[in-house]
């Protein structure tokens, strides 16, 4: 294979139309630029150059090495960028792994801009809920805390919000129209369960209840939190869920906040140290602490 460099220096040479003149273009010394011709020839098997009094031309094999060479130097330049742009984030493929509600808000805006700044980035989304382990790990992942996809080693995290629980009511409910609802007022109501894979979130709902002295009634189960408000709009009893949930609700319900306690979940942001120097990985945490309101 051609050295790309002796390759480099020939046709400084045969720009420059002397050994001297590619020297002082080069910042070579003559007797070093010579080296490289003499390396090349063998190389290549050919004679590239001929003496012209003080000077050299390049023979016809020569002049059509140099020629065709052109193109190669265009893609090692475009690589060169490639390379850069892989460096600090600008190209390249990030995974990003999310829970549902989270996916429902803040992640749809996030992707919208990092795919119009950063065309060249390939984002791999996935849904926590649904992912499959990896040996790796994803890239960057907002999670509930205790419910991230792997292990934390290689990671920095960042919290972004500890965020409160509401009642989702029917909007006929004696409870619609108070501000707040004590938590031990909805003991003796029917609920809606919003997580069947009984995950950190529901559990967080769970001890907030056993600490109060009860256990929630579920008259009914539910995958996910959407489901579970329009079984409310049903009028199927009611259901809890986190504040980030209470987005498109049905004109039928209505949320009222929990007081005495708040149950609440803590939601942070983990980036692998993979990703160092990443400016997209950087502008995806610059979104997500906007949409919390971290400044």
């Amino acid at each position: 294979m051609i050295d790309p460099h002796r390759l480099r220096v020939f046709r400084s040479v045969v720009a420059e139309g002397s050994i001297g003149g590619a020297a002082k273009a080069l910042g070579y010394t003559s007797s070093a630029v010579s080296q490289q011709i003499s390396a090349l020839q063998r190389e290549t098997g050919l004679a590239l150059v001929e003496r012209d009094g003080r000077g050299v031309l390049p023979t016809e094999a020569g002049l059509m090495l140099a020629e065709e060479s052109a193109g190669v130097f265009d893609h090692l330049a475009r690589l060169d960028g490639i390379v850069n742009d892989l460096r600090v984030g600008r190209a390249g493929r990030l995974s990003v792994s999310y829970f549902a509600s989270a996916g429902t808000t803040w992640i749809p805006p996030v992707v919208a801009t990092i795919t119009r700044e950063f065309p060249d980035v390939r984002l791999d989304l996935r849904l926590v809920e649904l992912a499959e382990d990896t040996p790796y790990g994803p890239d960057v992942e907002v999670y509930v805390d205790g419910a991230a996809t792997s292990g934390m080693a290689g990671y920095d995290r960042e919290h972004l919000v500890t965020e409160p629980y509401y009642a989702v009511v029917h909007a006929e409910s004696s409870l619609a129209g108070l501000e707040c609802v004590p938590l031990q007022e909805l003991s003796t109501r029917s609920w809606v369960d919003n997580d069947i894979a009984r995950g950190p979130c529901r559990q967080a709902l769970i001890d907030a209840c056993v600490a109060t002295g009860f256990t929630p009634d579920f008259g009914v189960q539910t995958q996910d939190y959407p489901t579970a408000i329009r079984f409310v709009a049903a009028g199927v009893g009611l259901t809890v869920v986190p504040e980030l949930a209470l987005v498109g609700m049905p004109a039928e319900v209505c949320a009222v906040r929990i007081v005495e306690p708040t149950p609440t979940r803590s939601i942070w942001v983990r980036r692998h140290h993979r990703t160092g120097g990443s400016q997209a990985t950087e502008r995806i945490l610059e979104l997500l602490r906007s949409a919390v309101g971290i400044s």
